[in-house]
């Protein structure tokens, strides 16, 4: 899941001074006061386990660490409004442009490197958690907390003989796990029994934070094209060409197989699942453990989990999870850097794992202890390989504001065609691109 800020804004600027942004020490000893580390997350369970996975450092250092969580909506303001209150954060990927540009990450390259994380975690959360800009090789965090769009469903329903002799009577192939989003939105359609008031798949639509922006844009990816040039920051004739136009269409109509009290939902459309409405869902990986817990979903014993399927050019996933970054104010830095050393640490990413946590770490990822623990962390491994992310520039906010509002808009009614969203969003990107000076004569 990620946290998106709640209103727009086009840039921030905030000059540090020098000692600040290198995060020089004076060498004098740190007063009591400051042996505490403050780490500002939002509210989730994976807060609750870096927590207690924290305590281990606190027994070797001495140093106390507090995780400070707040809501998701008030999560983007919390930092950025009050980053001097904070020695780190788990900044959303998004965030890495304005962080690094505004100056409020230190750089941390040359320890990223020293330390190997850049080899040891894997490519697409180095990329996606603490580059900037994109393929610079300049890191401003260290892979947090892995995460990645993927489906549950019901597997009674999917093994049961009738339907399966159904499924395969009306479309030829057998009923499973779908590989390929055609066979997926096969399967909701042959759910879709309204007068059952049985569903076939929810998926993330509203306008509310970023839920419609990073379903559709997994569809774009998919079909083969692209939201824009992360280096040019070219989009007219990248994001409004046929493929994303198809891509849009089909994310509406397996939106409209959905349950329709969860049809304008985002992270709470497990609800629908819970309720015994929808055959599937699709949700973030972090999300899935409710899904497995009795006391809240009674179908927790027959639940299964898949990663996104592939499209007809690739498969694809919307970066979820978040990096940890310095805060470039603080002036507890040898204190951060004892527990950056110690977060890396293999034994550290294998107790995270097993708390709970998505380590990016490659061997934890691929260790038949973390495969094994829970049933979708095979699935959660997969998906790691195929993430890619939004536009990570400081104006992101204002560019989801605008996706946000077409994509919604055209998957909430028909007044509106896919070509010309497709033309709407890229002429209101690049017109905003212009206006920040991205585009040079």
């Amino acid at each position: 899941m990620r946290a998106v800020m709640l209103r727009i804004i086009l840039g921030l600027g905030v000059v540090c001074s020098l000692a600040v942004m290198t995060g020089c020490s004076s060498g004098r000893q740190e007063p009591k006061s400051q042996e505490t580390l403050t780490i500002l997350w939002a509210k989730w369970a994976a807060s609750d386990y870096l927590q207690t996975l924290s305590e281990g450092f606190t027994r070797e250092t001495g140093i106390k660490v507090i995780v400070k969580q707040v809501a998701w909506g008030d999560f983007y303001s919390a930092f950025f409004d009050h980053a001097q209150d904070y020695d780190m954060v788990g900044g959303d990927s998004q965030w890495l442009g304005i962080g690094s540009t505004g100056g409020y990450y230190v750089d941390l390259t040359k320890w990223v490197i020293d330390k190997g994380v850049d080899q040891r975690m894997t490519e697409a959360s180095v990329v996606g958690y603490a580059e900037y800009p994109k393929g610079s090789k300049r890191y401003w965090g260290v892979p947090l907390m892995g995460d990645a769009m993927g489906f549950a469903y019901r597997k009674d329903l999917f093994e049961d003989p009738k339907e399966k002799a159904a499924f395969q009577a009306r479309y030829g192939y057998p009923l499973d796990v779908p590989k390929t989003w055609e066979q997926l939105k096969d399967i909701a359609t042959f759910f879709y029994r309204p007068q059952q008031n049985f569903y076939g798949v929810n998926v993330w639509a509203t306008e509310d934070y970023d839920a419609t922006t990073m379903g559709v844009e997994t569809f774009i990816w998919a079909w083969g094209a692209d939201i824009g040039d992360q280096k040019t920051y070219k989009v007219k004739g990248v994001l409004n060409v046929p493929a994303s136009a198809q891509a849009l269409k089909f994310y509406k109509d397996i939106y409209e197989t959905g349950a329709p009290e969860w049809k304008h939902a985002y992270l709470e459309i497990n609800e629908a699942f819970f309720k015994g409405k929808v055959a599937m869902v699709m949700s973030y990986f972090a999300f899935f453990p409710d899904l497995l817990n009795p006391a809240k979903n009674p179908y927790a014993s027959v639940t299964g989990f898949f990663a996104n399927p592939a499209g007809p050019k690739g498969r694809y996933s919307s970066l979820g999870g978040q990096g940890l970054s310095v805060v470039s104010y603080s002036r507890k830095k040898d204190q951060i850097f004892k527990f950056l050393d110690w977060f890396v640490r293999p034994d550290v990413q294998r107790e995270w794992a097993r708390l709970g946590g998505y380590s990016c770490d490659k061997a934890v990822l691929n260790s038949e202890e973390f495969l094994k623990a829970q049933p979708y962390n095979r699935a959660l491994r997969d998906s790691m390989g195929m993430l890619k992310d939004f536009w990570v520039v400081p104006e992101y906010a204002a560019l989801l504001a605008i996706s946000q509002k077409y994509w919604t808009k055209y998957l909430f009614s028909d007044a509106i065609s896919a070509e010309e969203v497709m033309n709407t969003v890229a002429r209101e990107w690049e017109s905003l691109f212009e206006i920040s000076g991205y585009y040079k004569e």
